[in-house]
């Protein structure tokens, strides 16, 4: 089991030059967990990509449907003190926080692209490229 945070949810759902990554990521460790903030924020990226013009409604609705699929049954609500406790050891945001904290109460690793979080978290995070690799 590994926590993956919407980037990576992203990576694999949304095709684009991280998807393989996410693919390896995935036959590695099928089993994912997330933050249940991580479908606001995945709703907030397929937003994003419609308004540029990159996904059209039916696909973005795939996608998500996709996502929310693969990730019912594996979502967590983290303690506010949890989650704080991160924010007030770091400069990253509560929602990247939730994340790390995530990961810390469940004794595994966050795999993540977000270079902050690896910077400031080296304990509990991994970067996405580096699982990939070890696949």
């Amino acid at each position: 089991m590994i926590v993956v945070d919407v980037n990576t949810i992203a990576y694999l759902w949304i095709p684009g030059e991280m998807s393989d990554y996410a693919e390896r990521v995935l036959a590695r460790d099928p089993h994912w967990v997330s933050p249940i903030l991580w479908r606001s924020e995945f709703r907030n990226i397929l937003a994003g990509y419609i308004r540029r013009g990159a996904l059209n409604e039916d696909a973005a609705n795939r996608c998500l449907n996709a996502a929310e699929a693969q990730m019912t049954g594996h979502e967590y609500m983290i303690p506010s003190a949890l989650v704080m406790r991160k924010v007030l050891a770091s400069a990253c945001s509560a929602y990247d926080c939730e994340y790390v904290a995530l990961a810390e109460d469940l004794k595994t690793t966050l795999v993540t692209s977000d270079k902050q979080l690896l910077r400031e978290f080296p304990v509990l995070t991994t970067s996405l490229k580096t699982y990939a690799g070890r696949a």
